[in-house]
């Protein structure tokens, strides 16, 4: 993509078929946030959303609205909204806790339905570059089943052929590479690990509400993710999990609690799991932080992830191409790779003072991120960002880098959150 003028850029705002939806997120003045790839920015009608639980549904209702507020169902309300943009069906996800604590739970149910078909597969294949959480869950589980459980790692995907043998039980990958925004192969992926009698399990999190998804059409074995990112649900809001009808009341799932029985309040001793994905939840469901799950997934409703796809390479075909043009004189490596069938909804340079860098943009208002080791992210987010934001974003990326201002001391102290 030509480099754009910022007067081109302002156009394509103008034209833009998304521009009414950035009016429904409260975005501060004299910010340009490019870090929705870590948390999504808030919706307008979350302060309006949260008053209502807090006042009037607790407040007023009370106990009463587990019935008369909707709280029980709302698991499974929400999974039915965000299920169309990971190309999952009716009643085939819910939200309910952690990332972590779902991927414990459909990677404890694929080593179990691969254990009854054959025990001989103890591997969990990754990749090393996997979010971290992703691989210390599945050595702790391994660890905890102490059955000869292990987990074997590659450098790349294209290790994976290799990696995935007759000892699989299990390819744990993540859809869209945190740190280098590079995209998998959905399809082909879960085609290879069916091919060699391994099941799958999807990390959505730099997926779900970025790029397309389609679960069942690649007919994926397990996926979770978070909804805090791309979905904008709010800092810490619940995940999501999805598991194939085929393989949903195979097992009951290892966290076993009482929302997940079929029966909760018969308060029967025995554990008996309900049908469907619904025996993918634990404990009591934390209604605050769930409700505002909702105001972000309405926003998707007036959508599709098509459109949101289109912007989202215009976003950062953009970007990549001002980035090379206005800074080419600077030490930045493209780390997010340049075909669209293989970037997801961020860019990543590497920069030999990252930290520094990126500390001197978001004191000028640029937000984004930092990843070790020296990449800088930038996460671009359809609903909001716009084509002008990301000429600014780069100006001053520019001016940063050629006034050296990222060597002052301030910009170096690392804080507790990159």
């Amino acid at each position: 993509m030509t480099a754009l003028t910022r007067e081109q850029c302002q156009l394509l705002d103008q034209q833009d078929p998304l521009r009414a939806l950035r009016e429904q997120f409260a975005l501060p003045d004299g910010v340009i946030y490019l870090d929705g790839n870590s948390l999504g920015a808030r919706p307008r009608a979350s302060t309006a959303r949260a008053a209502e639980v807090v006042s009037e549904e607790w407040g007023t209702g009370l106990i009463r609205s587990w019935n008369t507020a909707g709280w029980f169902e709302l698991p499974q309300r929400l999974g039915n909204k965000l299920a169309p943009l990971v190309g999952a069906g009716e009643n085939e996800v819910v939200v309910t806790d952690t990332t972590s604590i779902n991927l414990f739970k459909v990677l404890a149910a694929a080593l179990r339905v691969q254990a009854m078909r054959d025990p001989s597969r103890k591997v969990i294949v990754s990749e090393a570059s996997n979010f971290p959480t992703d691989l210390y869950i599945a050595q702790g589980l391994a660890d905890l089943l102490q059955q000869g459980y292990s987990l074997r790692l590659v450098n790349s995907p294209a290790e994976i052929d290799a990696a995935v043998g007759a000892d699989t039980a299990v390819l744990m990958l993540t859809h869209v590479n945190y740190k280098s925004g590079e995209m998998l192969d959905m399809a082909a992926l879960t085609e290879l690990a069916h091919a060699r009698g391994a099941l799958t399990v999807w990390d959505l999190c730099h997926s779900a509400g970025a790029v397309p998804v389609a679960l069942n059409a690649s007919n994926a074995d397990y996926a979770i993710g978070c909804t805090y990112k791309y979905l904008n649900g709010g800092p810490g809001s619940p995940a999501f999990v999805w598991v194939a009808p085929a393989l949903r009341d195979a097992f009951w799932q290892p966290l076993s609690g009482w929302w997940g029985h079929a029966a909760p309040f018969a308060m029967e001793p025995q554990y008996r799991p309900v049908d469907g994905v619904r025996r993918f939840l634990c404990g009591t469901q934390p209604i605050t932080s769930m409700a505002m799950v909702e105001c972000g997934l309405d926003i998707f409703a007036q959508t599709d992830m098509a459109a949101l796809r289109t912007k989202s390479l215009q976003l950062t075909d953009l970007f990549i191409a001002l980035v090379e043009e206005r800074c080419r004189h600077h030490p930045l490596t493209l780390v997010t790779p340049r075909e669209h069938a293989r970037r997801g909804s961020q860019v990543s340079f590497e920069h030999p003072e990252g930290y520094a860098v990126m500390q001197a943009l978001i004191e000028r208002g640029v937000i984004g991120d930092y990843r070790e080791p020296r990449i800088i992210r930038f996460g671009f987010t359809p609903l909001y960002t716009s084509f002008t934001e990301v000429w600014d974003a780069v100006e001053t990326l520019r001016d940063v880098l050629d006034t050296e201002t990222y060597r002052a001391e301030r910009f170096h102290a690392r804080g507790a959150v990159t």
